[in-house]
């Protein structure tokens, strides 16, 4: 990724996943879920499939749908608008999506143990559900009021606000603000 985490996105895997596509100047796009093996290559970072996993473009596409779905989420909360009724639909079936329940398992001798299943057929579906279950918890939690979009243009990523006066999800970005207004500053004394 060619910028840090914005704050909130280390503790929110929600936060992460629609930070995983931004703006970049010169109007160019970054895109960690671009191809199956950069989204298989995101999950596996995050622990959300094991090492060995390979997702297909199926996959990746229900992720990137999910993707937009949170972002529209997200766009609603920080606006205070209604979310398009697709996008809440498409959240909540990814909260369904996977178990969540452990299932009792027995291994000889060892005793008894509960651990969740996911079988290959599974593992997007797993993803999917944790995403999607971080997202809740964040839009419905008291943490909602300092989620943010970063006010620099063109950058397009989501932080948790920190302090009050923090309005950007990264240094650089902060950085690209300030220089345009002295530059904006230093033109109309110009003028």
């Amino acid at each position: 990724m060619p910028l840090p985490p914005s704050p909130g996105a280390q503790q929110h895997s929600s936060i992460d996943l629609v930070n995983s596509e931004i703006q970049l100047p010169g109007n160019k796009t970054f895109d960690a879920l671009a191809s199956p093996e950069s989204t298989t290559d995101w999950l596996i970072d995050r622990e959300l499939v094991p090492e060995d996993a390979q997702l297909q473009e199926y996959c990746q596409n229900r992720l990137v749908t999910l993707r937009q779905y949170v972002r529209q989420a997200f766009s609603a909360s920080t606006s205070g608008t209604p979310i398009d009724e697709v996008a809440l639909q498409g959240i909540n079936a990814a909260l369904l999506a996977a178990p969540n329940t452990p299932l009792l398992k027995q291994e000889g001798g060892k005793g008894f143990f509960r651990a969740l299943e996911h079988p290959a057929t599974q593992l997007t579906e797993h993803a999917l559900a944790t995403l999607a279950e971080d997202a809740a918890s964040l839009l419905s939690s008291d943490e909602a009021t300092q989620l943010a979009q970063c006010e620099s243009e063109p950058c397009t990523r989501y932080l948790l606000r920190t302090h009050g006066r923090r309005h950007w999800c990264s240094t650089r970005c902060g950085d690209r603000v300030r220089a345009a207004r002295a530059y904006a500053r230093k033109k109309e004394r110009q003028n």
